[in-house]
């Protein structure tokens, strides 16, 4: 049996190394990502068959339910969705803006894409369970040790967006329990992936890496392998988490 998941964001430095490590678990993925040549490159990218990409506006409603019926069009069922999709916006210089100084628009934005982005996905992907379920079934969510720690990078907006998520995860998964689809999330630390890159240059990563326990900074690989954890069968009997991978930043 080929079972599927569904990746959104999957063109970005973490969401293309969770596509590739699930496929290397044997899922047949749909990549999706706002640009959809870019969410085809990363599905002929991955190794073995059946992959396909998809463009996809997590704010859209009508996208989503869309997306779904593409990606089930054969009438299989997708049995894991990833939500990974998401945004930090920055000012000019890569820093975060006080709160002083961020404009209604930003707040909006950002929210829309992270925390509402996220109910849109998996308020959908519950109503289809219902009607057909699916075994597997695993929505696995994306917070933040932003979140966690009122974030040192994040702007005000992300970290309200992310903390929104951990909440939205034990509601959904106490909702989805009944149905037998588990609800997760990981909080990835400082990883090295095109949004860290937006605030942190290379040069810095060896004094960053000081205030981590594990001494260096994550790679996408590292949150891939927990996304793999709870997408698998050893995560079966998990839900309503959220799954730190931050070398033990979150403990300072």
């Amino acid at each position: 049996m080929t079972l599927s998941a569904l990746v959104t964001g999957a063109a970005g430095g973490i969401g293309r190394a969770v596509a590739m490590r699930l496929a290397a678990d044997g899922f047949r993925i749909i990549a999706t990502d706002m640009d959809e040549e870019r969410a085809r490159t990363v599905a002929e990218g991955i190794p073995g068959e059946g992959h396909t990409g998809h463009a996809l506006d997590v704010t859209d409603e009508t996208a989503i339910g869309a997306c779904f019926d593409a990606a089930e069009a054969q009438g299989t069922p997708v049995n894991v969705v990833v939500a990974a999709a998401g945004i930090l916006i920055l000012d000019e210089t890569g820093q975060r803006r006080p709160i002083t100084q961020t404009s209604t628009q930003e707040w909006e934005l950002t929210q829309r894409v992270n925390s509402t982005g996220t109910f849109l996905l998996v308020r959908e992907y519950l109503r289809r369970r219902t009607a057909t379920p699916a075994p597997y079934a695993r929505f696995i969510a994306f917070s933040s040790v932003a979140a966690q720690l009122g974030g040192y990078r994040s702007s005000s907006a992300y970290i309200a967006s992310k903390s929104a998520i951990s909440g939205l995860v034990k509601a959904a998964a106490r909702e989805a329990a009944s149905l037998g689809v588990t609800v997760n999330a990981v909080a990835p630390g400082l990883i090295d992936a095109p949004m860290l890159r937006l605030s942190l240059d290379p040069a810095n990563d060896a004094e960053i890496a000081r205030s981590i326990p594990l001494n260096r900074i994550g790679t996408p690989e590292d949150v891939a392998g927990a996304v793999s954890y709870l997408a698998g069968p050893d995560g079966a009997y998990v839900t309503g988490a959220t799954l730190d991978v931050n070398g033990g930043y979150r403990m300072q």
